[in-house]
């Protein structure tokens, strides 16, 4: 009786850690259709469309009709399943009320100056790495080399092309999100040094503290263009 007890035990946890690489994988990547997700994660689509059900009953994801790519063959277009809210609060670290409350402390003791110091203290990481993933990875472009310091320290990162515009940056993930949806701080101190790092302005178009589904920063073509200059 107990080894049967125990092997169901055994199931249940491996459906919970293959149900945690599905969201994962949805976080990392972005919305995604169930056979993108088997692909992804060599499963069967039988096997992602259960834990999807599930992951939706919970709430942690929602379905989204998909965005028109023109013509289509026949049938009805696969939808695609984005984290919600509820989903994100998952990959939050468990300490966000008492980050919250120290960082209200510090305002209301030393003052807003304070905060600020602590934000750009935080955002150190960007300066710091950089140069040092530059040179370990001389083929990415300015924006590839920040989303690896951003996914490095737990952003989920990655970039996408602008036609014309230049790359953005993109952020399915921040680990700070619930306290700088009161402490903005923490985003414009993030934004003002990967705007040093790569010597231009950048622009911050979204963010999850915000209530996007993504953060996301415009980084111009001149800037790509000059990077491009500077390594050739």
């Amino acid at each position: 009786m107990e080894i049967v007890h125990q092997d169901y035990a055994d199931g249940v946890e491996g459906d919970l850690s293959t149900r945690q690489r599905v969201a994962r994988s949805i976080l990392v990547n972005g919305p995604s259709t169930a056979a993108a997700l088997a692909e992804r994660l060599d499963l069967t689509p039988a096997a992602v469309r259960r834990h999807l059900d599930q992951l939706l009953a919970d709430g942690a994801v929602e379905a989204r009709d998909p965005r028109p790519a023109g013509h289509r063959g026949r049938g009805r277009p696969a939808k695609a399943f984005a984290l919600t809210e509820r989903g994100r609060d998952g990959f939050e670290a468990q300490y966000d009320d008492l980050a919250t409350e120290a960082i209200r402390f510090l305002a209301e003791t030393a003052g807003p100056d304070a905060v600020r110091a602590f934000a750009e203290q935080r955002a150190s990481f960007i300066e710091r790495r950089f140069p040092e993933v530059a040179v370990a990875h001389p083929d990415a472009s300015p924006a590839e080399v920040l989303a690896k310091v951003f996914t490095d320290e737990g952003y989920a990162a990655s970039v996408r092309a602008l036609p014309v515009v230049g790359e953005q940056l993109c952020q399915q993930h921040c680990p700070v999100s619930h306290v700088a949806h009161e402490f903005p701080q923490l985003c414009e101190a993030e934004t003002e040094a990967i705007a040093r790092v790569l010597g231009t302005h950048v622009q911050r178009l979204a963010t999850i503290a915000h209530g996007d589904g993504v953060c996301t920063t415009c980084i111009p073509v001149l800037q790509i263009e000059k990077k491009e200059q500077v390594t050739s």
